[in-house]
């Protein structure tokens, strides 16, 4: 069921399915995906979704933005919380079990790994990844630094739910299923 606030507005070239609700003032931009077919999507009050982003809620993951924020283009919010007043650059992932604080910047580029929580008006430089609760900041040369707090957070189950070291072959056929027709 897609709720759209009557002062909201949705372009005619945006895709929105599943469990939607989008609050007033919220704009979603040309080609932007809010998919809510495997959980709730909850878009607050005057929050932009840029071009190109994806917005998608897992089934023990819904996606929560709060008021204010912006969902930059080409962004990409998989099962996160997002507070208030909120910026997301472009190009900025945010993965599953992830929560943004209130007034946090994600700036271009930037990650906030699964399980993660960024603290309130935090700000993420470009290119840079948050990882860790509370989150850390790492710079992308600092792969054996963030390795250690990344491997704790059981990005494999999380995301894929299954056990680290499942081959890319088995992980992508069960990918491959969750993602194919609905049986309905």
């Amino acid at each position: 069921m897609v709720d759209v606030h009557p002062n909201a507005w949705v372009s005619p070239h945006a895709v929105l399915r599943g469990d939607i609700t989008l609050g007033a003032g919220a704009r979603v931009l040309d080609f932007a995906v809010l998919d809510g077919s495997r959980g709730p999507v909850r878009i607050g009050s005057d929050v932009v979704v840029m071009e190109h982003a994806l917005v998608r809620a897992r089934d023990d993951h819904p996606v929560v933005i709060g008021d204010a924020v912006l969902v930059g283009p080409h962004t990409h919010v998989n099962g996160a919380r997002v507070e208030d007043e909120v910026f997301i650059a472009t190009g900025a992932a945010l993965f599953p079990g992830s929560r943004a604080g209130a007034g946090s910047e994600l700036r271009i580029h930037s990650v906030l790994q699964v399980n993660s929580r960024l603290a309130p008006g935090t700000v993420v430089p470009i290119g840079w990844i948050a990882a860790g609760d509370p989150a850390a900041l790492f710079a992308p040369g600092q792969h054996e630094e963030l390795w250690a707090v990344q491997r704790e957070l059981d990005f494999p189950g999380t995301v894929y739910g299954v056990d680290r070291g499942t081959s890319m072959r088995e992980m992508m056929r069960l990918q491959s299923a969750r993602y194919g027709p609905d049986p309905s």
